[in-house]
C-alpha cells in the first residue's frame, strides 16, 4: 500500500504515540542537503540536523551508497560474531584519537551507560567497592536511560521515576572549587560534557578541564567525556577535547558519528577497557554492519582539514549575523558555542519564549532547536553551503521582525 492510499497526518501522532513528545505541526517527508520539504511540499532550511545528529545533511550521495551497498550484503549478525564494517570503523576511530579500544552501541545513551559502568567495574576491581562515586555537572544531559538520566544533572528529567541510583553528585558547571571539595578517594569517576549541550551550548572553559584532569589524577579516578553532542567534527575539530588539549580516559560518541544512522561509541584505552570482561556488558544491535558502514564513510568524509576548517569559517557567518541580529532586534545578550553547536541567550524580556520562537521560525521556513526555554540552538549540517547559511538567518530575521 502506498502512502497515497495511506495518508497520515500530524493529528495521527496524538492518536497513536505516546505523549513524551511535542512535535511542530508540520511531517517532513524528504530532504536534500540542508533543504527539507513537509508534506504540503513547503521548503524549509534545515539548522536543528536532527538535534547535531544530521553533520552530512540530508541523502548525502556518498551515505546513501555505502548504505545500500552494505544493504546488499550483510545487515545483521549480532555480536555472538564480528564483521568487517565494525572492524574497519573501530581501526579509524582509534587511529584518529587517543583510544586504543572501541565498544559500539545504538545511541549516545547507551554509549554513557557503558562509560559509566565501566568506570564503576575498573574502579572497583581496581580499588574495591567503595570507590564508586560519580561527579558530574549541573544542568547536564546524558541520556535517558536510569542510569544516564540520573547522572544527568537536570532534575526535570529524572524526577519521578522511583528511588535515585546512589552514588552520584553534582556539581556547577566550569567551577573548579566546587569540583576540587566534591571530589574524594570514593571518587570513581568524573563526567563532562566539553560543550553542555541541552544545558544551553555552554562550553567549558580550558583551565577548568585542565583542573579537572589534575584532580582525577590525584584521585585516581576516570575522567569521562560526554562528546555524544560535542564531537565528530561538530565544534571544529574531530572531537572536542583535541581543541582543549585535555585527554580523557573514556569518551562517548553517538549523534553526528552515523550521521542519522543510528549508533554510539565508547572510546577507552586498552588498560581500562580490560574490564569489561566477556559477558559483562552487551548489545544486540551494537556495531551493526549497516550502523558501522555509514558511520564509517561520515569520518572519513568530516575527518579532512577541508571539512573542519570549513566548519570553524561557518560558525563565524553564523556569529556575525547573529550579534547583527541581538543588537537591532534587542533578543540576545550572547551568542556562544564552538564551530556549528552555536547557541543564543535569549534578553530577559524574552525569558522562556525559546520554544514560541522555534515554532514561529518553523511558520516562516527554518527548522531550528531550543537548548531550555531561554536559549536558541543551531546544529545544522557541518557541510551546510553558505547561501543556505544566509538563506536560513534571513527566515530567522524574519521571525524575530514579526514578534511583539
Amino acid at each position: 500500500m502506498s502512502s497515497a492510499e495511506n495518508p497520515v497526518s500530524r493529528d495521527d501522532f496524538d492518536r497513536y504515540m505516546v505523549p513524551n513528545y511535542a512535535p511542530v505541526d508540520f511531517i517532513p517527508v524528504r530532504g536534500q542537503g540542508s533543504r527539507v520539504i513537509d508534506q504540503s511540499g513547503r521548503e524549509l532550511i534545515d539548522f536543528a540536523g536532527g538535534i547535531a545528529v544530521n553533520s552530512l545533511g540530508h541523502a548525502h550521495p556518498l551515505l546513501v551508497q555505502a548504505l545500500t551497498e552494505q544493504a546488499g550484503k550483510l545487515w545483521h549478525v549480532s555480536n555472538v560474531f564480528t564483521n568487517e564494517p565494525a572492524l574497519r570503523l573501530a581501526k579509524k576511530l582509534v587511529e584518529a584519537t587517543f583510544a586504543e579500544r572501541v565498544f559500539f552501541a545504538n545511541s549516545g545513551a547507551e554509549a554513557n551507560e557503558a562509560a559509566f559502568k565501566l568506570a564503576r567495574r575498573f574502579a572497583a576491581e581496581r580499588f574495591g567497592a567503595d570507590k564508586y562515586e560519580i561527579i558530574a555537572a549541573s544542568e547536564s544531559f546524558h541520556g535517558r536511560t536510569l542510569f544516564t538520566v540520573n547522572v544527568g544533572g537536570q532534575p526535570k528529567y529524572s524526577d519521578g521515576f522511583g528511588p535515585k541510583i546512589a552514588g552520584i553528585r553534582h556539581v556547577p558547571f566550569n567551577d573548579i572549587a566546587a569540583l576540587k571539595e566534591a571530589i574524594s578517594a570514593k571518587t570513581c569517576a568524573v563526567v563532562l560534557e566539553p560543550v553542555q549541550g541541552e544545558g544551553g551550548v555552554l562550553p567549558a572553559q580550558r583551565d577548568y578541564l585542565q583542573a579537572a584532569r589534575e584532580l582525577c589524577d590525584q584521585h585516581q579516578a576516570l575522567l569521562v567525556f560526554d562528546e555524544v553532542q560535542s564531537g565528530m567534527g561538530r565544534c571544529g575539530e574531530l572531537f572536542a577535547y583535541m581543541h582543549y588539549g585535555v585527554t580523557p580516559d573514556i569518551l562517548t560518541s553517538a549523534k553526528s558519528l552515523g550521521a542519522g544512522f543510528p549508533i554510539g561509541a565508547m572510546l577507552t584505552k586498552a588498560e581500562i577497557a580490560g574490564h569489561l570482561k566477556v559477558g559483562t556488558h552487551g548489545t544486540t544491535y551494537g556495531g551493526n554492519p549497516l550502523a558501522c558502514a555509514v558511520a564509517l564513510k561520515t569520518l572519513d568524509i568530516i575527518n579532512t582539514p577541508e571539512v573542519l576548517s570549513g566548519i570553524k569559517a561557518k560558525h563565524q557567518q553564523f556569529k556575525a549575523r547573529l550579534q547583527q541580529m541581538a543588537e537591532q532586534y534587542r533578543i540576545f545578550s550572547e551568542i556562544r558555542g564552538m564551530g556549528l553547536l552555536i547557541g543564543a541567550q535569549l534578553t530577559a524580556d524574552w525569558k522562556g519564549r525559546a520554544r514560541d520562537l522555534v515554532k514561529a521560525a518553523a511558520e516562516d521556513g527554518l527548522m531550528l532547536l531550543q537548548a531550555g526555554p531561554d536559549v536558541l540552538r543551531f546544529t545544522p549540517s557541518l557541510i551546510i553551503p553558505d547561501a543556505d547559511i544566509d538563506e536560513g538567518l534571513a527566515r530567522l530575521e524574519k521571525t524575530l521582525s514579526r514578534q511583539d
